[in-house]
């Protein structure tokens, strides 16, 4: 898997329905709420009104139902009958957790129905309805606030307070007059969507909708600030749009801008070309200029830290990274604290890699961690 062709090479393959380009992306079309393959034999949607996706749960967990005609979800061959119709009534309320004892209920033996469904449609159920109530959470954020019927329509819903109660278990109470309200804004960028997610404090969280556990991050994090998400506008989301805008284009150092020293202490000058750059090795504090608060552990701020440290371009290992915070045994706490960091790319964990020189884990996918540690090293060639 790799980073999404050119938008304009994607409709072209669109247009012509071309297999070459089947897993690659799947296409999405806004006025319909569906996503579809490339080889899709419905008419061809106007470029204005496509999106497109690297994975079908990207595409779920952006608020998008799996065509009917092209069935982008099925691997080859055919579900059986009892396995779509688990997918439907999943699909009726993604809210709905089902348990073991609701399948046996059902009268299916809980292991089979898991391993028939990741088989025939890639992911576990329990997955696909976790991207399915994550999708429909995070229309509301895309769309601002249309009304509850025209949203809970589109994300599949048969009534309303189903849909409701998926968006309020994952974004807070859709009547946020007496709470916090927590910023948030949907980012489109080569690796697919982004949420982010800032306040007066700085930046909360940026990662990739389809990323794991990114539904039980925005729960602890409506928690502890006591805050109802929602789409609006803020001069921290401002920024952060314009930094990840320039590090995917790599037309600056803005992953690791240099120190100058100014007036009030040393500041962040954050528009240098790379080829003005020294070397590598000036690179190493450098960091984001947008003030970050992730919530954590004592030890989890201290590898998060580090890791900022860690020059552009360049990896070092979990084993390295224990020794830069003085626990030289501890390196398996060091990768479970890589592992939540949900401030992707701007607390650099992808260019933490295995001894052995494997790219290791990535809660956004290793094809991700790789196209990332690619792109900086040609932002200093």
């Amino acid at each position: 898997m790799s980073a999404l062709p050119s938008p304009r090479t994607m409709y072209k393959a669109l247009s012509r329905r071309d297999s070459a380009y089947e897993g690659i992306f799947y296409t999405a079309v806004k006025t319909t709420g569906i996503f579809c393959r490339p080889t899709c034999k419905a008419r061809t949607p106007l470029a204005k009104n496509i999106e497109f996706f690297p994975t079908t749960a990207s595409a779920l967990a952006a608020g998008y139902r799996a065509c009917k005609r092209c069935k982008p979800l099925d691997q080859p061959g055919t579900p059986p009958a009892w396995l779509t119709k688990l997918r439907t009534q999943v699909d009726r309320n993604p809210a709905l957790r089902l348990r073991d004892t609701d399948l046996r209920a059902m009268h299916l033996e809980p292991a089979t129905a898991r391993r028939q469904f990741k088989r025939h449609y890639g992911m576990t159920f329990h997955a696909y309805a976790r991207a399915r109530r994550v999708g429909t959470a995070f229309q509301t954020l895309r769309t601002g606030k249309p009304k509850m019927t025209q949203l809970q329509s589109a994300a599949g819903y048969e009534s309303e307070s189903g849909f409701r109660e998926a968006c309020e278990s994952l974004l807070g109470s859709s009547n946020p007059n007496h709470t916090n309200i927590l910023p948030a804004r949907w980012l489109t960028t080569p690796l697919g969507p982004m949420l982010a997610l800032a306040d007066d404090q700085g930046l909360h969280a940026l990662e990739y909708i389809d990323r794991r556990g990114l539904e039980r991050q925005l729960l602890r994090l409506r928690k502890s600030l006591q805050a109802t998400i929602l789409p609006t506008d803020h001069p921290h989301l401002d920024a952060i749009e314009k930094e990840m805008t320039l590090y995917f284009e790599g037309k600056s150092f803005l992953g690791s801008p240099s120190l100058r020293e100014g007036a009030g202490g040393w500041v962040p000058d954050l528009f240098i070309a790379p080829k003005r750059a020294n070397n590598a090795a000036n690179l190493a504090s450098r960091s984001f200029p947008i003030p970050l608060t992730p919530k954590g552990s004592d030890f989890q701020h201290q590898v998060w830290n580090q890791l900022r440290q860690i020059p552009l371009g360049t990896t070092i290992s979990y084993g390295q990274l224990a020794k830069r915070i003085h626990r030289p045994t501890a390196s398996r706490a060091v990768a479970r604290a890589n592992g939540d960091n949900f401030l992707a790319i701007v607390i650099p964990c992808h260019r933490v890699i295995g001894s052995d020189g494997s790219p290791a884990g990535y809660g956004g996918g290793i094809w991700r961690k790789l196209w990332l540690l690619e792109h900086e090293k040609k932002m200093l060639s």
